[in-house]
């Protein structure tokens, strides 16, 4: 009884700390802050991005503008509802870095027209035809990294702490309303 007593008390404790609101606009201004970062590296850095690069930054346009639509909708049932769907968003850019950085680490093959693999058994003709078809932006290749984590890598780990903000405060909104 005293353990639920206490959950109960964290939760509440969650809710006043990370409001449904809050939470949207954090996670809005976290997603913000990514895409400009990526805009940055592609426009100051000079690294263009790969296929899968683009697709995570789709993932984060949409977790914005949610974000914004979330903000600007009056009613908490809809604002909750956004909040699911940044969740949503927020887990779909997660997934694409993180497989993103597995064809980085060649744990498994990306897409067709986004990785070189070249295969050794064709002819003179056929392997230039492959190379020139082989895109400039390939997706498996590390272009930057810190601490050993690639762009992708680091996009996947900041996303998934995107979606657990958003599923925290959903949580703890949910569970800590009187009965």
């Amino acid at each position: 009884m005293a353990i639920q007593a206490d959950q109960t008390s964290s939760f509440k404790d969650l809710r006043h700390l990370l409001p449904v609101r809050r939470a949207i606009a954090i996670c809005g201004a976290a997603s913000g802050l990514l895409l400009i970062g990526a805009f940055l590296f592609e426009y100051v850095g000079g690294m263009a991005p790969c296929k899968l690069c683009i697709w995570q930054r789709w993932a984060h346009a949409a977790i914005i503008a949610i974000s914004v639509a979330g903000l600007l909708i009056p009613g908490p049932r809809l604002a909750r509802f956004a909040l699911m769907a940044v969740i949503l968003a927020a887990t779909i850019s997660g997934a694409i870095a993180g497989y993103h950085a597995g064809v980085e680490w060649q744990l498994w093959q990306g897409p067709s027209g986004c990785t070189a693999a070249l295969t050794s058994d064709l002819s003179a003709t056929m392997l230039v035809d492959q190379l020139l078809a082989t895109p400039v932006i390939r997706c498996d290749e590390v272009p930057w990294s810190l601490f050993g984590i690639s762009m992708a890598g680091w996009n996947s780990l900041f996303s998934l702490d995107i979606a657990a903000m958003a599923l925290i405060s959903v949580i703890a909104g949910s569970r800590s309303k009187p009965a």
